[in-house]
C-alpha cells in the first residue's frame, strides 16, 4: 500500500552531509548556523529528528522536527487529495439519422444525466448506406440533440464527418 504514494524521502540525522546547517526550531524559530554535530546534538536532547528541507542551498536548511510524524501526515494528506480527485470518463451515445423525436429526448435524457455526473458525452451517429449521400441531415440531427442538453453542456468538438460517422463531443459546464 505505502509503495503507491508519491511521499518523497528526506535526509535526516546523520545521514545529512554538511559540514555546516542553518537550523530552525520544532515550533519554526530561526535557530541560526550551526555545524551538524551540533544540531545533531540538539535533536537528540530533544528526543527528535534532524531532517534536511533544503539541501541545494548554502548552508542547507535542516529543521528540528518529530520526523515519523511528518511522515504520516504527509502520506495522509496525499490520500485525502487522492480521494477528492474526480475521474472524468467520456460516455458515449449513439444515434441514428432516423431517429424519432421521443426517442433522441431519451437520449438527450440520458446525456444530461452523464453531464450532471461531470463526465463528457460523446454522440457518434452512424450513416448505413444511401445515408451518407445526406451527411448534412446527420449534422442537424447532432445539433438538433445539442440543443436539447446545452443547458447543461458545452460543444468541445463540433459535429465532424469521419467517414461512416458523425462525431461530436459535449463537455460539462463550469459551475460558477
Amino acid at each position: 500500500m505505502e509503495g503507491k504514494t508519491i511521499f518523497k524521502e528526506l535526509v535526516i540525522n546523520e545521514k545529512i552531509i554538511a559540514e555546516e546547517v542553518r537550523l530552525i526550531g520544532e515550533d519554526g524559530t530561526q535557530l541560526g548556523v550551526k555545524s551538524i554535530a551540533e544540531a545533531n546534538a540538539i535533536a537528540s536532547s530533544e528526543g527528535l529528528d534532524l531532517v534536511c528541507l533544503n539541501s541545494s542551498s548554502n548552508p542547507i536548511v535542516c529543521k528540528i522536527m518529530n520526523y515519523g510524524k511528518y511522515k504520516f501526515d504527509a502520506i495522509k494528506k496525499e490520500k485525502e487529495a487522492k480521494k477528492n480527485q474526480k475521474v472524468t470518463e467520456l460516455k458515449e451515445i449513439q444515434l441514428s439519422m432516423t431517429i424519432d423525436d421521443h426517442d433522441l429526448e431519451v437520449k438527450a435524457k440520458h446525456g444530461l444525466r452523464f453531464l450532471k455526473e461531470g463526465n463528457k458525452v460523446k454522440v457518434v451517429l452512424r450513416m448505413k448506406g444511401r445515408q451518407q449521400a445526406y451527411s448534412n441531415n446527420a449534422v442537424e440531427v447532432c445539433k438538433k440533440f445539442f440543443s436539447l442538453i446545452e443547458e447543461f453542456g458545452v460543444i468541445d468538438k463540433q459535429p465532424e464527418i469521419m467517414g461512416k460517422n458523425v462525431i461530436m463531443i459535449v463537455t460539462p459546464k463550469k459551475e460558477k
